[in-house]
């Protein structure tokens, strides 16, 4: 369905655009796969990926290569394993040459693609893993030991494997392979059956030329209203939830970072480094497609943590543009080597997943001597609803302006408009905005209201329509750009007998933006590292609690309501020195 018209009138922020386009043309590509398709064919030579290491090890695929890999593994899901349009695929990767062949031969396919954060324990996956349908499963052979515990409850009938070193060179990914599992030991034997990810690429050549597919017949079905992606996020309420996000969604976005951000992007000349894990919506949209269109060269972190894996990265590639959040920029600056010397064909740097600080932006402009801009956006939304211009005026300590064909309304409690300079729900409406939650139609009423997104966030617009955000409606606390959700994480501690009660929220944090607080009433002998050791079994790591606190008695609403602004408030007097949190952004 189509955004309605947006209105000309009260958009002040369309003055700022400059060469930016107020509103988008028509589509050049009825769907992501016939983007993926074209953009290879014109840039077919170029290198599209390189995985590196933090020992400098590294492998590449050209543009060609990840056209016709992914063809392959297209065919394999479709005639090998006979998923049908629109099947729903699960993809747990970290940053790796895997990654986009097997994300784009999803795409090819006409399946839906199920973005999975390989973090995740057992209970999390299993959740995601069954509320999508997934029929198939492409997993690193990291985590493989997990599986006989989730597969059986649920829907997924194929396992394949891939390897952090697969398209490596031999030699270099034997070494690296060796290292992992004999050295590290953190690759665990495989107790399920699975299909290792080059037999599955092989059968699926073999399929095509044994029965003459022709691969752009899987997507020539496929429209802009054609579900694409199910991107996992909590919304505005603490429950996982699959973004519904159709080709036309991730298109419009696509083209709207374009017209914010194509100053500063050359055809076949750009590097980008990935350190932003691809299945997190901003570096999926950004780095993944957006770039890709460009014919740039992405350089792939696999773990961007400690900050110095990132150093090989940086030295050895003409690296043009970063994308990152605040702790990843700030961690960078505290870096010798990156200090002394910054990357020389740098040309920006553009911050998401949690607030910007402008003591951050302004060290990094003074050491990089180019720009750090923020924007601002959600999963619902693809991500990019706000973009701080590239060119002309740029403010600090915003989020800058919505994108283009993109309207938002800052909106008070009984949703009527607020006025000019003061605070409201910023509420959004445009082409990126998703179709709804994956079988939740009364999420999707409360989210999606008479065609306005409902971001949950509280921002104000200042005279000349650029945006800051001021506070969150909601409890969701940012840990490095992840939402962790505070209901998730009580349910989680409650389970521990000597619990009694629970109470979690966000508090600021110099390393991570925000950390998880847990504040516990107990009836019985509890310590740290108790509840610290039981949530590591149940919870992805960004959403155990930091911060444990024993305290006799939680402050509660008349009918009981645990009140978490009120152990925010306490939390923050007696810790008068530190900096508010930052606010959500893509």
């Amino acid at each position: 369905m189509e955004s309605p018209p947006i209105a000309t009138q009260d958009r002040p922020w369309v003055h700022h655009y400059g060469q930016i386009p107020a509103e988008l043309p028509p589509p050049e590509h009825p769907n992501l796969a016939a983007l993926i398709s074209a953009s290879a064919e014109r840039f077919a030579a170029r290198k599209a990926f390189t995985s590196c290491m933090p020992n400098g090890m590294n492998g590449s695929l050209s543009h060609a290569q990840v056209d016709a890999v992914s063809d392959a593994f297209a065919v394999y899901l479709r005639e090998g394993l006979g998923l049908a349009p629109g099947s729903r695929v699960a993809v747990q990767l970290p940053n790796c040459l895997s990654y986009p062949v097997v994300v784009f031969g999803i795409l090819k396919a006409g399946c839906v693609l199920v973005n999975t954060n390989p973090l995740y324990t057992a209970s999390e996956m299993t959740q995601q893993f069954a509320d999508s349908g997934a029929e198939a499963l492409v997993i690193v052979d990291l985590f493989v030991d997990k599986l006989p515990e989730v597969l059986p409850h649920t829907a997924i009938r194929h396992v394949v494997v891939a390897s952090l070193a697969q398209f490596f060179p031999p030699v270099v990914r034997q070494v690296v392979k060796a290292v992992l599992r004999y050295w590290n030991q953190v690759i665990p034997p495989c107790r399920v059956a699975a299909t290792p990810l080059g037999q599955a690429l092989a059968q699926g050549r073999q399929l095509r030329q044994a029965r003459g597919i022709e691969v752009a017949n899987y997507w020539r079905d496929l429209g802009l209203e054609s579900l694409a992606a199910l991107q996992y996020t909590g919304g505005t309420t603490g429950i996982a939830k699959g973004a519904m996000l159709s080709h036309g969604n991730l298109l419009a976005n696509v083209a709207q970072i374009d017209a914010m951000a194509g100053s500063h992007i050359s055809d076949g000349e750009e590097c980008v480094l990935t350190a932003l894990p691809l299945y997190h919506i901003f570096a999926f949209s950004v780095n993944l497609l957006a770039f890709f269109k460009h014919g740039a060269h992405n350089v792939l972190v696999p773990n961007p943590r400690p900050i110095q894996n990132l150093q090989r990265a940086i030295e050895n590639y003409p690296i043009s543009w970063i994308s990152g959040v605040n702790t990843l920029f700030n961690a960078l600056l505290n870096e010798e080597w990156f200090t002394l010397y910054p990357p020389r064909r740098l040309r920006a740097a553009v911050a998401g997943g949690a607030a910007l600080h402008a003591a951050v932006a302004e060290r990094w402009e003074r050491v990089t001597g180019t720009p750090l801009v923020e924007g601002y956006g959600l999963t619902e939304s693809s991500p990019v609803v706000c973009f701080n211009p590239l060119v002309g005026t740029r403010k600090p300590g915003s989020i800058g302006i919505p994108v283009p064909d993109t309207e938002v309304r800052l909106i008070d409690a009984s949703d009527r408009p607020v006025a000019r300079g003061e605070a409201g729900e910023l509420t959004v409406r445009g082409p990126q905005v998703m179709q709804g939650y994956w079988q939740q139609p009364e999420a999707s009423t409360e989210t999606l209201r008479d065609g306005w997104l409902h971001t949950g966030d509280v921002a104000a617009m200042d005279e000349d329509g650029y945006l800051r955000i001021v506070d969150r409606k909601k409890d969701l606390i940012l840990v490095s750009g992840f939402n962790v959700y505070p209901n998730e994480v009580e349910a989680c501690i409650a389970l521990l007998d000597a619990v009694h009660e629970v109470g979690v929220i966000g508090v600021p944090d110099a390393e991570t933006g925000e950390a998880v607080r847990a504040y516990i009433v107990t009836r019985g002998e509890l310590d740290r590292e108790t509840v610290t050791a039981h949530c590591r079994q149940h919870l992805a790591r960004y959403k155990v609690p930091k911060q444990v606190a024993f305290i006799d008695d939680l402050p509660k609403s008349p009918i009981g309501k645990v009140l978490r602004k009120d152990l925010r408030a306490d939390y923050l007097k007696k810790h008068p020195d530190t900096a508010t949190a930052g606010s959500r952004v893509c």
